[in-house]
């Protein structure tokens, strides 16, 4: 052992010092590439500025047609002709169904004769009343026979009067037998075709005409939604917007845009004890046909309006550990500082901000990662339209949430943790 010590030495000595230098070369390389004190860091902020917003809400609903009718017999028959083409539209007064008017006509007959014969008794009876009344003044006859005649004449025309309304109910039920449209608008399906025998008032309508232009839009708003509505109305929070406070733009069921806007008619009086919720009735244009009764729809109402709305862009907005809303701001300093507000509704990409913020505030919507709160900033201004830039670690390898790949080091890009070879296995330990 004494030997091999002064052996190695006597091997690695002229290696030493080149050792030292090829050291204090790189502590020096390491030295001069080590970065500049870091300064102020670039953020961009919005700076809030009270606007005039109207507030709108988009509420579920159902078509339903201004006018049905249920088209029934009045009378029974035999229904001899169908004189309309289902789906087209039809007119006021239109004749639908023919009915075999035979026996009707008959009953008329019959009526009308018994008219003519009630009208000839009646004229009898007036004769003769018209002459006692004359003979009992002259005591030719007596005045009991008198009032027999005279009574005779009001009963002879009260008859006649009977078949008159017998004559007028039997040409009526002529008229019956040919059924016509109460209403103008667009007429379904015949349930019956002609041979069919048909009654009085049946339960099944022969088909149903049904006004759609206009159109009624039936709408659902939840009791709580109303009751918070008159209280930002009571407060002031909100105001009417004038003649647009009743318009309605409708959302079909494929996503678009309904091309005319309809109004607001009235508001339910009592709210459905099941749903809890309050039935809107508006009245939308429909001269196309576009729309057909039973439609779902999803209804566009115009709320109110706030004269001074503060509006700040979403990914300014975070939330703490428990659920707090907060956002970072800038001083007169050019320090961070952070606010805990209290949002109201969200509109567009923005929130509607009740309290914790003022006009005149700098919000940070661009570097909230790089910042903590103290930290002196240099902002620069930018739109609150404008979508934030993709974080550093949102980068190819990264798992899409802005942190790099597993197996990285803290801070590296994710695409060099993606790349960078396995370690080594460690040497078995003796």
């Amino acid at each position: 052992m004494t030997f091999v010590f002064p052996l190695r030495a006597v091997a690695y000595g002229p290696l030493l010092p080149a050792l030292a230098l090829t050291l204090a070369l790189a502590a020096c390389s390491r030295k001069q590439e080590a970065p500049p004190p870091a300064g102020p860091q670039e953020v961009g902020v919005v700076t809030l500025k009270p606007q005039r917003q109207t507030f709108t809400t988009e509420l579920p609903g159902r078509t339903s047609a201004y006018l049905t009718a249920d088209i029934r017999p009045q009378v029974g028959g035999i229904v001899q002709k169908r004189l309309f083409t289902e789906g087209e539209t039809v007119r006021t007064g239109q004749a639908l169904y023919q009915l075999d008017p035979s026996i009707f006509q008959a009953t008329l007959a019959s009526a009308q004769a018994a008219l003519q014969r009630n009208r000839a008794t009646a004229g009898a009876a007036e004769v003769t009343a018209g002459r006692n009344a004359e003979l009992v003044k002259i005591e030719a006859v007596s005045k009991q026979v008198n009032d027999q005649s005279q009574a005779a004449l009001a009963q002879a025309r009260a008859d006649v009067a009977t078949a008159q309304a017998t004559v007028e109910t039997a040409r009526i039920n002529v008229g019956f037998t040919r059924i016509t449209s109460p209403i103008s608008g667009r007429i379904g399906m015949s349930s019956v075709t002609p041979g069919a025998l048909v009654t009085a008032n049946q339960a099944t309508a022969l088909a149903t005409v049904q006004q759609i232009d206009p159109l009624y839009v039936d709408i659902t708003q939840s009791s709580a939604e109303l009751l918070r509505l008159k209280r930002d109305f009571a407060a002031g929070r909100l105001v009417r917007s004038g003649a647009d406070a009743a318009r309605i733009r409708l959302l079909l069921e494929d996503g678009s845009a309904y091309g005319r806007d309809g109004r607001l008619q009235f508001a339910g009086l009592s709210v459905n004890p099941t749903t809890g919720a309050v039935t809107l009735r508006g009245t939308v244009p429909n001269p196309d046909g576009l729309l057909l009764p039973g439609m779902y729809v999803r209804a566009v109402l115009e709320e109110g309006v706030d004269e001074d709305a503060l509006l700040v862009p979403q990914q300014g907005v975070v939330r703490d550990a428990v659920g707090r809303a907060t956002a970072l701001v800038v001083d007169g300093q050019g320090k961070v500082a952070r606010r805990t507000v209290t949002l109201g509704r969200a509109v567009g990409n923005r929130w509607v901000v009740a309290n914790g913020l003022a006009a005149g505030d700098r919000v940070l919507v661009d570097g909230l990662q790089k910042v903590r709160p103290g930290d002196a900033v240099r902002p620069t201004e930018v739109s609150p339209d404008t979508p934030p830039p993709a974080r550093n670690g949102q980068r190819p390898g990264g798992n899409g949430n802005g942190s790099p790949a597993p197996g990285a080091a803290p801070g590296a890009p994710a695409a060099a943790a993606a790349s960078a070879p396995a370690a080594a296995p460690a040497a078995p330990a003796r």
